[in-house]
């Protein structure tokens, strides 16, 4: 097994971050430092120490979160805001967010400790969808619905093509759905803004096939090994 595949599997950080350390000198095997990012080991009977520690692979765990407002996805916030990991405490093993949601937004979080099925799902090449309920202000026309749908211009490109749908008009805003696939930083709300409308509110309410039914805000479940396969197959298919 590949040293850096290792270090992802035992939580240490995503593959990629895990090579980062490695070439950094930080990880030792058998006593003996490793610099090479290809390395192999065996699992069985190699001893890996990072920063000094003696490390061993986690049983991987996948977790669904309904987050509300008010919490950073992040594993410690220097302003001593609370984090997601607050609310997932009573879980004895170490889960990262995979990929984030704004302290302001709410919603379908999913952590993990499996670096490789954290990269499938966030990186932008395996078209995950995510599905949005966002209350804008105001009444998107026609013109700013075909915008959001055929791709807008941001300060960071064109996002691809999203569907969108009108969920309920009030008297001086719109509650609509938003499905995308890719993940730029506060996407959602930039996207709306650029078509001339505020966000007021943003939930995240699916992530693939995935939905918050039956999980309050707040709370948590494991995902089933099913669920975690579907995720990965969908990742892996070619869907032209």
């Amino acid at each position: 097994m590949r040293l850096a595949k290792y270090l992802a599997e035992a939580g240490i950080a995503s593959r990629r971050k895990a090579e980062q350390f490695i070439v950094q000198g930080r990880v030792r095997v058998n006593g003996l430092l490793v610099k090479e990012k290809g390395y192999i080991i065996n699992p069985g009977f190699d001893r890996v120490e990072f920063d000094g520690r003696i490390i061993t692979r986690e049983e991987k765990v996948y977790i669904l979160l309904n987050k509300p407002v008010g919490y950073i996805c992040s594993v410690f916030d220097p302003q001593g805001r609370p984090t997601v990991m607050d609310l997932v405490k009573d879980i004895n093993l170490r889960v990262y967010p995979v990929g984030r949601l704004d302290f302001d937004t709410e919603g379908l979080l999913l952590l993990s400790n499996d670096g490789e099925f954290t990269n499938l799902m966030i990186h932008p090449r395996y078209e995950m969808t995510k599905t949005y309920q966002a209350l804008v202000a105001g009444k998107p026309g026609e013109e700013s619905l075909r915008m959001l749908q055929e791709g807008i211009q941001l300060e960071d490109g064109v996002t691809a093509p999203a569907q969108v749908n009108i969920l309920k008009a009030y008297k001086d805003k719109t509650l609509l759905e938003i499905k995308i696939h890719e993940g730029r930083k506060r996407q959602v709300k930039r996207m709306c803004l650029a078509a001339g409308h505020l966000v007021i509110s943003l939930k995240r309410t699916a992530f693939g096939f995935l939905n918050l039914q039956g999980v309050a805000p707040g709370k948590y479940r494991f995902l089933t090994p099913e669920e975690v396969n579907k995720l990965k197959q969908y990742a892996w298919s070619d869907r032209g």
